[in-house]
């Protein structure tokens, strides 16, 4: 399979955090914004390191929301990976 030129990574404000923790409760995502925004940086970091471009895909709660009422799915972890891909497909970011 080949290697992808670019993809998308989840990000999320400082303000939107605690919201979209609360829409995704069974998302894994950890308590403290600073401990999500660290790893997710690290992630960034070894995923570039393999010369596959990172595009930083903005998750605004209620946008995301949205989007999953019209998809039909819940707001998880499956979904935020959905919103992702397709956000990034579009040229968002």
């Amino acid at each position: 399979m080949e290697r992808p030129r670019s993809v998308g990574i989840a990000w999320y404000e400082p303000g939107d955090y605690a919201r979209i923790r609360e829409a995704m409760a069974e998302s894994g995502l950890p308590e403290s914004y600073a401990t999500w925004q660290m790893s997710a940086t690290q992630v960034e970091r070894e995923v570039s390191r393999s010369g596959v471009a990172v595009a930083r895909i903005r998750i605004e709660p209620e946008a995301f929301l949205a989007w999953c009422r019209a998809k039909g799915t819940a707001p998880d972890a499956a979904a935020r990976a959905a919103f992702v891909r397709e956000t990034h497909e579009a040229g968002g970011g």
